[in-house]
């Protein structure tokens, strides 16, 4: 089964689907012809395959296959088949070499790897196999998880009724089964000035100036407030911030008009019920600094977490097969679905 696993993430990562947000690299861009080659293995394999359009030529690819019994659990196996950019790499991002015991390439980690395994054990069981096992099973090839989970989604809204008790989510995890996982919420803040030459600086109003301040408020009074014991997690500890960009000024003779920092915050599933975006909305008013700063959030900014109980029977039994519970700062598609 190892060589098979192999030769099907070898497969895939020659087909570069690498999502197009942001700088891909390349002009090889979209999941389409990676979601066609994994729905015709399953249709092999006696599956029922449907491609949902999420966006044009970026479908997500659905497996449902047939079950004998009646009242078994619905195990949802959902890797997904868009990648990060190639920018900058200095191997051939879709040549699948392998060397040195490694497999080089472009999602061969991050999630064709698991993607290969996971059909390589559904060719191991068979149509036959797979019907007769203690769960019905179906697969679901997401596409855009690495920038908005578009395709997870997408499925959530249109198959939130259909009775899943698991999804197996393939992120590589080194065999740990994560369990819970933090969501995140990326946000600017904006100040306004007045320009002016920086010989007459008097006569303007210097926008990087009036951010200081609500930096200096951020992480001395926010990300404490965040870290309350209330909103900590007993596998995730607290939630952070990270301010990872900032912009102002258009000159070095030039008093900036405007001032712009970028926010990740990565929070836990308490603040997430008590709401992200209103808690740094009201921060801000409750220090006096909303009407200086103007709070802007990503479109769809916020990813949720994932707080799965780890006492789950099923999630016990896969805990056992591998490398026990874990959760992880990062997000994925597991929260939405």
């Amino acid at each position: 089964m190892t060589s098979r696993v192999v030769s099907l993430c070898r497969d895939l990562v020659r087909i570069p689907s690498v999502n197009p947000d942001g700088d891909p690299g390349t002009a090889s861009t979209g999941e389409k012809a990676c979601a066609e080659y994994v729905g015709g293995l399953l249709a092999a394999l006696g599956a029922e395959v449907v491609y949902e359009e999420v966006l044009p030529g970026r479908p997500n690819v659905i497996g449902r296959f047939p079950a004998k019994g009646q009242g078994k659990p619905r195990i949802l196996l959902a890797p997904h088949t868009d990648t990060v950019s190639v920018k900058g790499m200095t191997i051939d991002p879709f040549g699948a070499e392998i060397r040195d015991g490694r497999l080089y390439g472009r999602g061969a980690c991050d999630t064709k790897g698991t993607m290969a395994a996971m059909l390589a054990a559904l060719e191991e069981l068979g149509p036959e196999g797979i019907a007769n096992l203690g769960a019905e099973v179906h697969f679901a090839g997401f596409m855009g998880e690495e920038t908005g989970q578009w395709g997870s989604r997408h499925f959530a809204d249109r198959h939130f009724g259909a009775g899943y008790s698991l999804a197996v989510v393939g992120e590589p995890t080194e065999c740990a089964v994560v369990h819970t996982h933090k969501g995140s919420y990326w946000c600017s803040v904006t100040t306004r000035g007045r320009a002016a030459h920086g010989a007459r600086p008097e006569l303007g109003e210097n926008a990087v100036l009036k951010m200081t301040p609500i930096i200096d408020a951020l992480y001395r009074d926010f990300l404490p407030l965040l870290s309350a014991p209330e909103f900590r997690h007993p596998v995730l500890g607290n939630s952070t911030m990270n301010l990872g960009m900032i912009f102002g000024g258009t000159r070095t003779n030039i008093v900036p008009d405007s001032c712009t920092i970028r926010l990740d915050i990565r929070f836990t599933p308490a603040v997430h019920r008590r709401g992200i975006a209103e808690m740094l909305g009201q921060f801000l008013k409750d220090h006096g600094l909303s009407n200086t700063a103007q709070l802007t959030a990503d479109k769809d900014a916020i990813c949720a977490p994932l707080d799965t109980p780890p006492d789950h029977p099923l999630v016990q039994k896969l805990a056992a097969c591998g490398n026990g519970l874990a959760g992880a700062p990062w997000f994925c598609d597991a929260a939405w679905l």
